[in-house]
């Protein structure tokens, strides 16, 4: 079922296939996380297909499409081979990220400012083909304008920074005032990266923000209270901070 809320909750289901390509074959299936996703409230699926795939797979993204009825947002670098693949695939949104090999996970947001001219000619034939365009970006002004000049339709404020300060004061205050820069422009605003149980109700309670990703802390969760009861335990965190 699909969850009523002015808050959306998407469901990174990377690590699930981080698990499975650990052993080889096909156990778990992240599709199979997706479904259960669903069931248990996510609004959508979020997955990142990396150029070297280690972890989410081509065939996976194809299966995501078909076979799970929620939107499904593809994480992708600004890269030839992934906007054909985007192409292809129709999902209902691209979010560019900056990609690099060594890293573990995406560090930091994408330097739309610094390619603006590169970055609005790639979006031009998702955006013909009818796919929105999302952009993940540190919540810094000059990036949210950028974005807005270039013709994307969301931002996804990082929100890693936040995540790992044991005083998060100043790090909230900045991703409040991008929320309403962001929204003031015209950019639907999203949030995500290293949100947890702990952490995840100040950023939930910023009435700009209309969506959450959340992957990594979901799927660890899950190891000791199932997939399904980590999504409406943070369904519940995420909606009690917007009462």
């Amino acid at each position: 079922m699909q969850h009523r809320s002015s808050l959306r909750l998407g469901v990174n289901i990377d690590h699930v296939a981080t698990l499975r390509n650990a052993r080889g074959g096909t156990h778990p299936d992240p599709v199979a996380a997706a479904q259960l996703a669903r069931e248990a409230g996510a609004d959508g699926i979020t997955a990142h297909l990396r150029e070297d795939r280690r972890h989410i797979r081509d065939a996976d993204m194809v299966r995501l499409r078909a076979e799970v009825a929620l939107p499904l947002n593809f994480e992708m670098a600004a890269t030839a081979e992934m906007q054909a693949i985007a192409l292809d695939i129709r999902p209902n949104a691209c979010c560019l990220v900056p990609e690099k090999r060594e890293e573990r996970t995406t560090e930091g947001g994408l330097d739309v400012a610094g390619q603006e001219a590169a970055l609005a000619a790639y979006i031009a034939p998702l955006r013909a083909a009818g796919i929105r365009i999302s952009l993940f970006i540190d919540p810094e002004l000059h990036q949210l304008e950028a974005s807005a000049r270039i013709g994307a339709d969301i931002v996804e404020l990082h929100t890693g920074t936040y995540a790992v300060l044991s005083d998060r004061d100043a790090a909230l205050a900045q991703l409040q005032q991008a929320a309403v820069q962001g929204a003031a422009l015209g950019l639907e605003i999203h949030a995500g990266h290293g949100l947890t149980f702990e952490n995840v109700a100040p950023i939930a309670a910023i009435e700009q923000v209309v969506e959450l990703n959340i992957g990594h802390f979901l799927i660890g969760e899950a190891v000791s209270m199932g997939l399904a009861e980590a999504i409406r335990t943070m369904r519940g965190h995420m909606d009690g901070a917007r009462t």
